[in-house]
């Protein structure tokens, strides 16, 4: 086949524009192409005049080798190459006999793509969660939002799917996918109900709504290929001999034999870092970034993006960085366009936000966090678990500032160090009570300002982002994992059979990466161990 990049078509368009513009690129006649396929689609808004550019793979009535390379050196465009192959393939090449099955802690996106290869190739895994399956997680989070009556081991952080289950469910990564692996979590999730759209999309996500059906049948094809997977169970122990695992404990009772162990726990299972220290598994401390979600009213972001075209066009996103005269790193993080603001606590006394969209995008805010990076040297202690001290201390202040509802202040107010007391144009769309307040001393000093500075400065990119009826809530305090469970070369952590995984051991940054994390540690297990039980 034959791949084109870069056609340019106007916003409204149709397939046999699209086919048309193809065949012109190809100095051929459209009744030529059999048929196309679209493998990239993008909105260029650049210079004022937004136009859809795609990369699409054609296939002619005539098309062979012969005739393909002809017909690229009559065109002479680097625009016009031959179609590369993008399958994922993997032999596993494990000689050393598995005894016991491998467990597999969480259901996130590392924790469901480790179990469902194992699965896959014979592993039969246990998969455990402490959370509960995806339908009656959704109840206890929504009863959660109604009432604010917490279920710590069930919430936005814990249950199938995990932390990723209430989000955008963005799916672009910075990963390079020369082993298809991206291609393969694409794929995958295509097959369990996501939109096939996703396979071309510049910058893909699925949505909260399309995400539960996509986990709970990853569950359910991991079960009719012999795994087995338990909710409401957590990981209590290790049971540790001459530095090698040999059993787990499960919710503080249960102990199971154990030489294969798959934590993809999530960056917010803070009692479980506490039991692996413990235990004398190796941790250090990571960065991570701390900060506020901000809402706009979508059709503002929409308009400076794309002009009096916007109504024509999706929901538009942004990303926004900016290095402050301080040396600290302010950026956009987890942009949700058409979106919620959620309240995503996970412990008593405590609060946290993050964001989330449906798939259609079709809610009247925007909203994204705006947070600012921290170092290991931020968090006043040296000990190992300061980043979770440190998270620890700002999401109890952010507690403390809305007396238990999520707190939100409008950006001029914030600016002036004045608690909010009524709204602008913008509503808040959350998702849990909320109150206006003061959120001044919800973060760090130097935070707080490099954060303000960094809203004033993304102004100059994005017309209306400093607008003084903004609205801000926080705090956005798990963007990622406050450590780093280390592991060596063949993915093993300081003690044997322990293979981390995902975001929560410090080696992904999303849905994506940590999808793909969890089969970089199949692979391995895989080319070490064959089941033998």
């Amino acid at each position: 086949m034959i791949r084109i990049s870069q056609l340019k078509l106007p916003i409204q368009h149709d397939g046999e524009d699209i086919k048309n513009a193809a065949a012109k690129a190809l100095k051929l006649p459209a009744s030529r192409i059999r048929e196309f396929n679209i493998v990239k689609k993008s909105i260029d808004a650049r210079k004022g005049d937004v136009k859809y550019i795609y990369t699409v793979d054609i296939l002619l009535t005539d098309s062979n080798q012969e005739n393909e390379k002809a017909i690229m050196n009559k065109c002479r465009s680097n625009n016009i190459t031959l179609a590369q192959s993008s399958r994922y393939s993997f032999t596993p090449s494990g000689t050393n006999p598995l005894k016991l099955r491998p467990i597999v802690v969480g259901t996130g996106p590392a924790g469901l793509f480790a179990a469902w290869l194992l699965a896959s190739h014979g592993f039969q895994p246990l998969v455990v969660e402490r959370g509960l399956e995806v339908q009656k997680r959704v109840e206890a989070v929504e009863h959660f939002w109604a009432t604010n009556e917490l279920n710590p081991q069930c919430n936005v952080q814990f249950g199938e799917g995990g932390a990723g289950t209430f989000s955008d469910g963005k799916l672009n990564t910075m990963v390079k996918d020369v082993n298809n692996r991206y291609r393969l979590v694409m794929e995958t999730f295509v097959r369990f109900g996501a939109p096939p759209e996703i396979l071309y999309l510049n910058k893909p996500h699925i949505g909260t709504d399309k995400l539960r059906t996509v986990v709970e049948q990853m569950r359910k094809e991991i079960l009719r290929l012999g795994g087995e997977v338990r909710f409401g169970t957590v990981l209590s122990d290790l049971v540790v001999e001459a530095g090698r695992l040999v059993a787990v404990e499960l919710n503080h009772k249960e102990r199971i034999p154990c030489e294969v162990l798959v934590p993809a726990i999530g960056h917010s299972a803070r009692d479980t870092f506490e039991m692996f220290l413990k235990r004398g598994l190796s941790l250090t401390p990571k960065a991570f970034a701390i900060g506020l979600r901000i809402e706009h009213r979508q059709s503002t972001i929409s308009q400076s993006q794309f002009g009096q075209s916007y109504p024509l066009l999706p929901a538009a996103d942004y990303k926004l960085t900016h290095h402050t005269q301080s040396g600290r790193g302010v950026y956009s993080f987890c942009m949700c366009p058409g979106g919620f603001v959620v309240n995503a606590s996970s412990e008593p006394g405590h609060l946290a936000v993050n964001g989330m969209s449906n798939f259609r995008r079709d809610e009247e805010n925007a909203n994204s966090a705006i947070v600012v990076t921290v170092q290991p040297a931020d968090f006043g202690s040296n000990d190992v678990l300061g980043g979770v001290a440190f998270q620890r201390k700002w999401e109890r202040a952010a507690y403390a500032a809305g007396k238990g509802l999520i707190p939100v202040q409008l950006f001029g107010d914030l600016l002036r160090n004045k608690e909010s007391t009524t709204l602008g144009k913008v509503v808040p769309n959350l998702k849990g009570n909320y109150t206006l307040t003061n959120l001044e001393g919800c973060l760090p000093d130097g935070v707080m300002q490099a954060l303000k500075e960094g809203i004033l400065a993304f102004d100059r990119k994005l017309k209306g982002f400093a607008d003084e009826e903004a609205l801000l809530s926080g705090v956005e305090s798990r963007t990622s994992s406050p450590v780093r469970i280390n592991r060596q070369e063949d993915f093993v952590s300081s003690i044997r059979g322990i293979y981390p995984c995902g975001e929560g051991a410090g080696y992904a940054g999303g849905i994506t990466s940590a999808a793909i994390d969890g089969i970089k540690v199949f692979e391995a297990i895989a080319n070490y161990y064959k089941p033998n039980y």
